[in-house]
């Protein structure tokens, strides 16, 4: 199918013309025609499947040209970095038109992000904090938006913004088109759907918790934190083959204290990105990286959604995510449209358990490769070895509810053995 299949206007297609994009991607086809029919719509599809674009051009379609001094469509997403991402997504295919489009989020001053509202909006992209915010200090109208979009709603719902969606909910109006789009469809997903959306078309590109076939997935074991180290630093040595490498890390020091010891042992400019970093700071990363400045960035969870950078040739996962569907949004930042990626874990004793986990979720194994080349013999430090034990405890208490913990096994055992004695 091609975009001039879809309805689209001149000014869109000249649009898509110049964003490169040639061909309609299954989410697309699936998802503009019922959303143009103006009908409420939820769409269950990966990352980097162009879903973004799939609500954005009916969305712009239908409202055509800048009209009035109110918001007409509304997005919300979880995080300031997907609404950069959607927000430059917007501008770029409402190119030709008069279409006024104003993204908001916490994190700077909210005074500029008013006066740009004042001005006339036609389409508000927004965290839900902040629209919240706004919308008390009586700086945002709801009263003519037409449509709503949720994108990310499994994030949302991750993060803990249920009840500011039902704020929001509550003070704009009942008559309006509501889409809503997540990468995966869980339970608290679908009782939101059941909560503001009435009788929708669904749309389910792949099965629910899919990864893209194009991502190849392996992991390595590595006994501890101070070998994940040395062998990361070994991979991003080799820039050859390592062009544009995205790495998750569970803790925000941790980030740091990886990325200093890499560029210092590699030469290698690395840039780092987790919630301590400042807004402007966070946004220069991403752009260094996106535009091939670094070749590299280390970051905590809240990039797994968000970056929207072509030719990622791998993201690595340093940590293995507790929550099992970030696995999917992590390595869906490498494989994007169409192109082919690497997915690579490094997992210890204790994220074993993890890895299984996550292969129940996709319904796929990952490969586990032996160490590719030598690194040195590290001895795991007494804490870190503790708290790998007090895990595997814990994932053994989980499995079996009669199991009494490794101390009380450790005390059984001591028991017969005295008594044999």
């Amino acid at each position: 199918m091609k975009f001039s299949d879809l309805k689209l206007t001149r000014q869109y297609l000249n649009a898509i013309d110049d964003l490169g994009f040639t061909e309609v991607t299954p989410v697309q086809q699936k998802s503009i025609p019922p959303i143009m029919a103006g009908q409420d719509v939820i769409v269950i599809a990966q990352t980097g499947t162009g879903k973004t674009a799939a609500y954005l051009l009916p969305v712009l379609k239908r409202l055509n040209y800048a009209e009035g001094e109110f918001i007409r469509a509304l997005i919300l997403v979880p995080t300031k970095e997907l609404v950069l991402q959607v927000e430059e997504m917007s501008l770029a295919l409402a190119k030709y038109t008069d279409l006024r489009i104003t993204a908001i989020y916490g994190g700077i001053g909210w005074k500029a992000q008013a006066e740009k509202i004042d001005s006339g909006t036609d389409v508000l992209i927004a965290t839900p904090g902040r629209f919240k915010e706004l919308y008390f200090k009586g700086v945002i109208s709801t009263k003519k938006i037409q449509i709503l979009v949720l994108d990310e709603a499994d994030k949302m719902m991750d993060m803990g913004f249920i009840n500011q969606l039902r704020d929001i909910l509550e003070v704009i109006p009942v008559k309006r088109q509501n889409l809503l789009f997540s990468a995966t469809f869980n339970q608290k997903v679908e009782d939101l759907s059941h909560e503001f959306l009435e009788f929708p078309t669904r749309v389910e590109v792949s099965e629910t918790a899919t990864t893209a076939d194009d991502i190849e997935q392996y992991a390595y074991e590595l006994p501890n934190e101070r070998s994940k180290i040395e062998f990361l630093k070994e991979l991003l040595s080799d820039d050859e083959n390592f062009t544009r490498v995205l790495v998750f890390v569970r803790s925000k020091n941790t980030v740091e204290n990886i990325a200093k010891y890499i560029a210092r042992k590699t030469e290698t400019e690395i840039k780092t990105l987790h919630s301590n970093k400042g807004q402007n700071t966070r946004i220069n990363s991403m752009q260094a990286f996106k535009n091939g400045e670094v070749r590299i960035l280390i970051a905590t969870d809240v990039a797994s959604r968000g970056i929207d950078v072509a030719g990622v040739s791998h993201v690595i996962n340093f940590d293995i995510p507790r929550n099992y569907e970030d696995y999917v949004h992590r390595i869906g930042r490498t494989g994007r449209a169409k192109m082919s990626g690497v997915a690579i874990s490094f997992m210890n004793k204790a994220e074993r358990y993890h890895i299984k986990k996550i292969e129940e979720l996709i319904r796929m194994p990952i490969e586990k490769r032996p160490l590719p080349f030598e690194i040195p013999d590290f001895p795991t430090q007494k804490g870190e070895n503790k708290e790998m034990e007090l895990e595997i405890d814990y994932q053994k208490r989980i499995a079996d509810p009669d199991y009494k913990g490794a101390f009380h096994e450790r005390t059984k055992g001591a028991k017969k053995s005295k008594k044999r004695k």
